[in-house]
Order: structure tokens, then C-alpha cells, then sequence
């Protein structure tokens, strides 16, 4: 991305969303970084350089009110809100036969509801400059369908909640497509994040043998590929799913 840019970033304080809030200040972007804990994003980011470029918000994605904050938080801050990469999301391993409806329901508001709503949030700002570029996270588990259980790979509210990203993704694009405003999805592969902190060496290194390329991809391999997403290279992608596992076989 060349010239300076309102980025509202979500999952920042960690994995994914802090190597993409760490990549737009160095680019001199300027930064909302969103996350649960403000503790954690000034743990996370507080060192960022160009602060003046920065700010930390604390809240809930699956909360509608939170999301109205953070993007006019971007609006008042720094005049406009030009681009959303959506990190922030729940893991869940349960097995079917352990899962119950509370848990289902809030991995499906946190990671389905959410997405929409900050989609809903920053389209509201965006609609008015006809201009706007928003990436959302789903997962290659919606392809692989992992059933969840001890070895820590996800399990069916997760996965369900990552394949629900493909047709929101669709939906939204179709919708804000005339307004000037971008909808894609990034689709990672397994990645060095806390969601795969409890993976047993063993399982870490079946799934790493699957992967051509020969390594688990590291946050800043899926930072970039969505903030190419919202650069104008990618001025004529709308309603797309990009895959990002170095080449892994599924199954």
C-alpha cells in the first residue's frame, strides 16, 4: 500500500492480528488495534513504534455496540476508516458428543455474528467515501472438517463457524459491491498462534508433513496476504477466498 491508510485491525493483541498491526505502523499506516483486553494490546503493541499512529481499543466483536466504537473510534481518530482486517476469533475443539448449545452459540456469535457486525460497523463509515476494503478470516478446517477432541485441532462448532466466513463473505460482497467497498475472506492453514499451543509435537509434526513448503506458516505469512488484500493490487478482488497453507494436502 503506498499512501497512509485507517486500518482497523481486531485480534491484535496476539498471533495474526498483532503481525498485521505491527506491519501497517511500520508501512506508516494508521492503526485501531481491537482485542478483549487492553492489557493485552499494550503488552502486545505498546513498544509499536508511532504511537502518534496507534490506537488501542477494548472490546467484544460479538458485541454490536463494541464494534460501532472501534470504527468510529478510526473516523474520529483519524478522519476516515479506509480498510478492516478481521482476525479476532474463538477456537473450540470439543468433540460432538461433548458440545453443547452454549458453547456452540458462543463460538458462532464471537466468529460468524462478529464478522458481520464489523463488517456492518465500518461499511456504515465507508459508505459515505464510496471506498472501503474488509478481510475476513475463515479457516482451511471448513475444508479438512477436523472433528475436534485431544489432539487440539478444531472441532464441529469451530469449523462450522469457519465455513459459515464463505457465504457471509458472498453475501456482503454482492451487497457493498456497488458502494466501492471490497469484501474477501483469507482462508490459513495450520499457523503459529496460540490456537495451536496445545498440539503434541507428534500431531505438529504429522500436519507439518503435509505441507510442501515444509513448516507451519508463521503469523506474518497470513498478515501480509491479507493486507495485500487491501492494497490497491487487489482493487478487483471482491467476494473471494484465498488460501494460505503452503500447498498443504487436505484430508
Amino acid at each position: 500500500m503506498s499512501d497512509p491508510r485507517a486500518v482497523l485491525v481486531t485480534g491484535a493483541a496476539s498471533g495474526i492480528g498483532r503481525a498485521c498491526a505491527l506491519r501497517l505502523l511500520a508501512e506508516d499506516h494508521r492503526v485501531v488495534a481491537c482485542d478483549l483486553a487492553r492489557e493485552a494490546l499494550e503488552a502486545a503493541l505498546g513498544g509499536a513504534a508511532g504511537r502518534d499512529r496507534l490506537e488501542l481499543f477494548a472490546g467484544d466483536v460479538s458485541s454490536q455496540h463494541d464494534c460501532a466504537a472501534a470504527a468510529a473510534l478510526a473516523v474520529e481518530r483519524y478522519g476516515r476508516l479506509d480498510a478492516v482486517l478481521h482476525w479476532a476469533a474463538l477456537h473450540s475443539i470439543t468433540h460432538w458428543t461433548r458440545l453443547d448449545a452454549q458453547e456452540c452459540n458462543r463460538i458462532l456469535s464471537v466468529n460468524v455474528t462478529g464478522s458481520f457486525l464489523i463488517t456492518q460497523a465500518a461499511a456504515r463509515h465507508m459508505q459515505a467515501r464510496r471506498s472501503g476494503a474488509i478481510v475476513l478470516c475463515s479457516s482451511s478446517s471448513m475444508i479438512t472438517g477436523p472433528v475436534g477432541g485431544e489432539a487440539g485441532n478444531g472441532g464441529p462448532a469451530y469449523v462450522a463457524s469457519k465455513a459459515a466466513i464463505v457465504g457471509l463473505v458472498r453475501s456482503l460482497a454482492r451487497a457493498l459491491g456497488p458502494s466501492g467497498i471490497r469484501v474477501n475472506a483469507v482462508v490459513p492453514g495450520v499457523t503459529e498462534t496460540p490456537m495451536i499451543e496445545t498440539y503434541s509435537a507428534e500431531h505438529r509434526a504429522t500436519l507439518q508433513a503435509r505441507i510442501p513448503l515444509g513448516r507451519i506458516a508463521e503469523p506474518d505469512d497470513i498478515a501480509a496476504v491479507g493486507c495485500f488484500l487491501i492494497s490497491d493490487a487487489a482493487r478487483y478482488m471482491n467476494g473471494e477466498m484465498v488460501i494460505v497453507n503452503g500447498g498443504a494436502a487436505f484430508g
